[in-house]
């Protein structure tokens, strides 16, 4: 099984708030003390944050549902329940976390120590000590804590490296790889040796660094979903420059240029910003038979393909990976591009620029017919308030069919025809209508 995963749904879920208590102050020499019930404490959130000591998804390949704890509950003689511990959860530089549902990004989690609350956990019920007034100075009401936020979440890695390697399978990336870095990359004489994007870093004799990725599984059709390269495409996309690694003695049957030019449409066809990304050329296999005659022959398709794009043509350097011959004076113009080089990004600066417009707020509430006389509240907001009501104590109830009267659900339920005695569920909770 490969230890590498780049994609996950986890479900996250917060805290729910303390529930508030309702007690009263009975000491003996104040027996009339007076409201001494306690707020609930606040629900613990769930937090997203960067550990760059880690580099896939792997820890939510089982572990899937991550839960905070609960707000403690309020006490008697005005304690405080406590606040419920945050649950912070480690993800890889690179993480891009989206809502399940929606797809609206909730993060790019992109630096050590980079955070997201995910999940808000809910804020503690209050006691009735938050109630009292001159009018009613021993309320018997107090607050349910509120729940916390409960989503599906999609994380999607895309990993952070200076430099991509690109190119078809068996060109000799991986070779590549294992020669400058320190990387361990599975190396075999057939196609699809690597399924797995490897990091490696690459550390210069002048003491200068620098990090690079190898993006297996490109072939014609990558972009559409053909062979693996669909899965790592998204891997280039935070690359500063890119090194095209061409098989230039054609070891595998296959063109040179060919190979290149189906590489190029690939990266296009994925975003076309790609194409303008600084790249250099690297002509392997320098030591085998027809490379050098085929390397005349690429570099006059080369200087005719980028004159028709109009754009500058990238240098080539020639080398082994297998014999290490001309790596080093690679490695060294890789750094001078990454120095000299801005980063170009993959959104067009000069696109129309979003507008966002105010939405309308969602109802507080929505009435739906069941059947003849049997009717149900829907809604966000009344539902947390039903959620946040403590149907234990006469006064709360009361404060509970007040608060809906204000939001107007008498009207909208007469509104809707429902007649005096029909039957309301509210979530678990069913009333009857009094007209």
């Amino acid at each position: 099984m490969s230890s590498f995963l780049d994609q996950a749904k986890v479900m996250v879920k917060a805290g729910k708030g303390g529930d508030g208590m309702v007690a009263f102050l009975r000491e003996k020499y104040r027996p009339d003390g007076g409201p001494a019930g306690g707020d609930g404490g606040h629900g613990g959130s769930v937090i997203f944050y960067v550990d760059e000591g880690l580099r896939t998804l792997m820890d939510f390949r089982y572990n899937r549902l991550f839960k905070a704890s609960a707000g403690e509950n309020g006490m008697s003689k005005g304690k405080y329940g406590a606040n419920a511990k945050d649950l912070y959860v480690k993800v890889p530089p690179g993480t891009i976390v989206k809502d399940a549902q929606t797809g609206e990004i909730l993060a790019d989690l992109l630096h050590h120590q980079d955070q997201c609350v995910v999940a808000k956990g809910g804020r503690g019920g209050r006691g009735n000590i938050k109630f009292a007034t001159h009018k009613n100075p021993a309320p018997s009401i107090a607050e349910n804590g509120e729940p916390g936020q409960e989503r599906e979440l999609s994380l999607e890695l895309k990993i952070l490296a200076d430099v991509g390697l690109i190119g078809y399978p068996s060109v000799g990336k991986s070779t590549l790889l294992s020669v400058i870095s320190n990387a361990k990359p599975k190396v075999a004489d057939y196609p699809f040796t690597t399924l797995t994007p490897n990091l490696g870093v690459v550390h210069l004799k002048s003491g200068q660094e620098f990090v690079v990725a190898d993006t297996p599984g490109l072939i014609e059709g990558a972009s559409q979903g053909v062979g693996l390269g669909i899965d790592f495409l998204r891997h280039i996309e935070r690359t500063k420059v890119l090194l095209h690694v061409i098989d230039m003695a054609g070891v595998q049957g296959r063109d040179p240029f060919e190979d290149f030019t189906s590489i190029m449409e690939e990266l296009r066809a994925y975003n076309e910003r790609l194409l303008l990304r600084p790249m250099i050329i690297v002509a392997n296999k320098l030591d085998q038979p027809q490379a050098k005659e085929n390397l005349s022959i690429f570099e006059h398709q080369l200087e005719e393909y980028y004159q028709d794009l109009n754009l500058t043509t990238p240098p080539i350097y020639r080398i082994s990976a297998y014999q290490r011959l001309g790596v080093d004076d690679l490695l060294q113009a890789t750094y001078r591009m990454l120095s000299e080089s801005d980063y170009i990004s993959l959104q067009d600066d000069n696109q129309d620029q979003k507008v966002y417009r105010l939405e309308e707020e969602a109802p507080d509430f929505e009435v739906k017919r069941l059947d003849g006389d049997l009717w149900e509240l829907v809604g966000e907001r009344i539902e947390r308030l039903y959620a946040m009501t403590n149907m234990d104590h006469d006064e709360s109830l009361q404060r509970f069919a007040r608060q809906m009267r204000a939001m107007g659900v008498d009207e909208a339920l007469r509104e809707a025809g429902a007649k005096n005695g029909d039957t309301v569920l509210l979530v678990d909770y069913q009333f009857e209508f009094v007209d």
